[in-house]
């Protein structure tokens, strides 16, 4: 199992329309809105590095809103 952690900043005022979308995406095991350079953080859950790509360029990447991400996969 791989765990990642992406980090998402949003345009201004979507950050909490995009957390309904983010956590409705098959592999996203949670995600919340938090103060700092980045707008929301999602942890996924997946079985492998691909999918972790798929996620984050395929799926968050591409919802009306998202301006940026950074994922960061976790080493333990």
């Amino acid at each position: 199992m791989v765990t990642a952690y992406v980090l998402i900043k949003a345009n201004t005022g979507e950050a909490d329309r995009l957390l309904d979308e983010i956590l409705a995406i098959d592999g996203v095991a949670d995600a919340h809105v938090v103060a700092g350079d980045v707008d929301l953080i999602a942890k996924v859950r997946v079985d492998t590095p691909k999918h972790v790509k798929d996620i984050a360029a395929d799926s968050i990447q591409r919802i009306a809103g998202v301006e940026d991400t950074e994922t960061y996969i976790s080493m333990d």
